[in-house]
């Protein structure tokens, strides 16, 4: 790990990463949607347009940011994502929020991949690619310490009115914009010696990435499956939340504030576990990490349902894990791919996860109007557990070997 941090570069990285919490408008997000008329059935539509917008867009924005740099493609997708918090504020009508919500995925998809490049080769030039998951994990501490205000403050701004958090997430986002202006593009990048990326070449950089052994096992296990399921999660968490803490004795008029407080909670335990990245990393390794993980969070799935109140700490310590494990899965992942098609590759990642939790959207849905979201997240606990099980029979997602030397 390299002793001379935090460079000038992470520094600003870490500025950038304290504009992008999202927390001021996550808690009350669907209860906004409600409020303007839409019902479960066209929120559901949002959430699948979001999903196929990331599809189609994730590896031709990762190109894009391999073209014309990764600074550039997170720039344009900080701009755009400000933009649509603001349109989503005003937006009253079913199309017009499809409309964002296509906009909104656009503008992730340009920062997805590129970010994860560009602090890479940042790291690669300036100190060691070994401190990504380092300095990765605490610049998500500081979004997500950012983000503990941020749910508090925006349930309370969301019980006076539901579009405030959304024009102040919004404008927290735009601050991103002059940090970006004010961090470098990679050499790796800018002096790659005219080594230009042809769509012909970016495709077989992604295809050789998915097919490469040891890779394609963890593109499964973690971006197929882990993944989907973490993604239902934080579906589920508000309704969840909402049931238990009523059945509790809460009054319905406390939820939203409720939530903003458990958001925070939620942000508070990412955020220490994020800023100990490095630390995990080194005394549990990924190897320990990923494999007792994925059976651990279904195992308490499935108890959840068994005995609902354990739902409060359940999602809690689930929903925190869920930023340290992308960054671990983003560390394995760029310690075996190469710089030149770098933010392509993470782009095709997401694009897996993106098509992938599609079924599990459709299915959980279903289960969760027939039965329960309770019952749902259990059925997703087994297929999580199952399905790691038959990935580490069939070929180890993560081997017992060290780090490999970074692929030039």
């Amino acid at each position: 790990m390299a002793p001379s941090l935090p460079a000038s570069s992470v520094v600003r990285y870490y500025l950038y990463k304290a504009t992008k919490a999202v927390e001021f408008y996550r808690p009350v997000m669907y209860l906004y949607f409600l409020s303007q008329g839409l019902n479960f059935t066209q929120i559901a539509a949002l959430e699948a347009t979001y999903n196929l917008t990331t599809v189609l867009g994730e590896v031709p924005t990762g190109y894009v940011g391999d073209r014309v740099g990764r600074r550039n493609s997170l720039l344009l997708g900080t701009a755009v994502i400000a933009v649509t918090l603001v349109g989503l504020g005003f937006a009253e009508t079913f199309p017009a929020f499809l409309a964002l919500y296509a906009c909104w995925s656009l503008g992730y998809t340009f920062r997805s991949g590129s970010e994860d490049a560009w602090l890479y080769d940042t790291l690669t030039v300036e100190l060691s690619e070994d401190a990504f998951a380092q300095v990765r994990g605490r610049g998500e501490s500081v979004a997500l310490l950012v983000g503990v205000v941020g749910a508090v403050v925006g349930g309370y701004l969301g019980s006076v009115d539901l579009r405030y958090p959304f024009w102040v997430a919004a404008g927290l986002t735009a601050v991103g914009i002059p940090v970006l202006l004010s961090m470098p593009e990679p050499e790796s990048v800018e002096g790659a010696g005219g080594d230009v990326l042809s769509v012909q070449r970016a495709l077989g950089i992604v295809r050789g990435a998915l097919t490469r052994r040891r890779l394609r096992a963890f593109v499964l296990y973690y971006y197929v499956l882990f993944a989907a399921v973490l993604y239902l999660v934080f579906i589920f968490v508000q309704p969840i939340f909402e049931t238990v803490t009523l059945d509790l004795g809460l009054q319905q008029d406390q939820v939203e504030q409720a939530l903003g407080w458990y958001y925070a909670g939620i942000s508070l335990v990412g955020a220490a576990l994020s800023y100990n990245t490095g630390v995990l990393e080194d005394r549990i390794g990924l190897r320990t990490w990923f494999l007792v993980l994925p059976f651990a969070v279904g195992a308490a799935l499935v108890a959840m349902w068994a005995v609902p109140i354990l739902a409060l700490p359940v999602l809690l310590l689930v929903r925190g894990v869920a930023d340290t494990t992308r960054t671990l899965a983003s560390q394995y992942v760029n310690d075996r791919i190469e710089s030149t098609g770098r933010a392509t590759v993470l782009s095709a990642m997401a694009m897996v996860s993106a098509v992938t939790v599609v079924p599990f959207q459709l299915g959980s849905g279903a289960l969760s109007d027939a039965v329960s979201p309770l019952f749902a997240l259990a059925v997703g606990g087994v297929v999580l557990a199952v399905g790691s099980g038959f990935v580490w029979l069939w070929e180890a997602p993560v081997p017992s070997s060290g780090r490999p030397r970074r692929r030039s």
